[in-house]
């Protein structure tokens, strides 16, 4: 097969097809007319219910309880007990912590 075009004067002539017959889908092909376009019709129509047909009832909740009134000194002094606890541990895990720092310098150290 050869790729490279032939010694010439018309370039173009090497890559036109040999046969120069109208090519079937040409412009000289009369063009159909297109098809007319279908237009929407909407959705289908829904049956209507029956009239004996009624949406579901739902029953009235009874209304909310009461909470019992809240003892404000009662809180005040809990909160109070359970900060005192908190820190309470606080120092003693810091006061622990504190002393096996000391130990582990003082053996890196020594």
């Amino acid at each position: 097969m050869n790729v490279s075009a032939p010694t010439g004067s018309d370039d173009n002539a090497y890559w036109q097809r040999p046969n120069a017959e109208p090519e079937p889908f040409g412009a000289d092909r009369p063009v159909p007319a297109p098809d007319p376009a279908p237009t929407y019709q909407g959705p289908p129509r829904t049956p209507p219910p029956s009239p004996h047909w009624q949406p579901p009832v739902v029953q009235q909740p009874p209304p909310p309880r009461h909470l019992p009134e809240q003892d404000m000194d009662a809180l005040d002094e809990s909160e109070g007990s359970a900060r005192t606890v908190t820190y309470g541990i606080g120092l003693v895990v810091g006061a622990i912590a504190l002393i096996l720092m000391c130990l582990l310098c003082a053996r890196v150290l020594f």
